[in-house]
């Protein structure tokens, strides 16, 4: 049966009290967001037998000035992953840091430009089942000029509220029949749906690292067979 997992180590403290309503799209928010991504240490995974790839977590003011996060939906016409939810993101080419492939594929997914002053910070290196190191930037986006979706990637793009993230009804917990671990997912209202790892595994750190300030790790959790295979 699925069931909701307590964070380990966690504060007395829930999230919602440690956000403490600043949640709309200002400084009040920015701040503390910037100042856990900074005291936290991520885990870096080296790149051998694994190909880099980075993706962006980016905080933009939400339709009624709150601060929401970009999660978009792949087309259905695809050949990988068609239809699933994704951060934007893809491989790190050639050459090329993983701060800047964050930055280049924000672009070409999604048409923002951000520069490396916009990265609040990064959460640990997450290894998927398809043989990718993928690094999650949290950046803060305060001009969305040029907000666009590339049809051949994108399909949709949704603004989840850090409101949402933050609910206490997060997140789920699923047995699979493949692995010891569980299997995680967070149930949005704005997507209707449920994201599943490795998305919802990076956003589920998100919501702990710089909305709760609770350092929890999720590269243990077992990843769903139609994300990778």
């Amino acid at each position: 049966m699925p069931g909701t997992l307590q964070p380990r180590a966690a504060p007395p403290e829930s999230c919602d009290e440690r956000l403490n309503g600043g949640l709309q799209f200002s400084a009040a928010c920015r701040s503390p967001v910037a100042t856990r991504l900074d005291t936290f240490t991520p885990h870096i995974l080296s790149p051998e037998e694994l190909r880099r790839a980075a993706v962006v977590i980016a905080i933009v003011a939400g339709a009624h000035g709150e601060a929401a996060c970009l999660l978009t939906r792949r087309p259905e016409t695809i050949k990988r992953h068609a239809g699933q939810f994704a951060l934007p993101g893809g491989r790190v080419d050639p050459g090329e840091s993983e701060a800047d492939a964050a930055l280049r594929e924000l672009h070409e997914e999604i048409g923002i430009s951000a520069a490396r002053s916009d990265i609040l910070g990064t959460l640990d290196d997450y290894a998927t089942q398809s043989g990718f190191r993928m690094r999650p930037f949290v950046l803060w986006i305060e001009d969305e000029t040029g907000l666009a979706p590339d049809p051949r990637e994108v399909a949709r793009i949704y603004r989840i509220p850090l409101a949402e993230l933050a609910s206490p009804a997060l997140p789920t917990l699923h047995p699979v029949p493949h692995s010891e671990q569980p299997a995680i997912s967070l149930r949005l209202p704005t997507i209707g749906d449920e994201l599943h790892a490795p998305t919802g595994a990076i956003l589920y750190q998100f919501r702990e690292v710089a909305l709760a300030g609770r350092h929890t790790r999720v590269g243990h959790f077992a990843q769903p067979r139609f994300s990778w295979q």
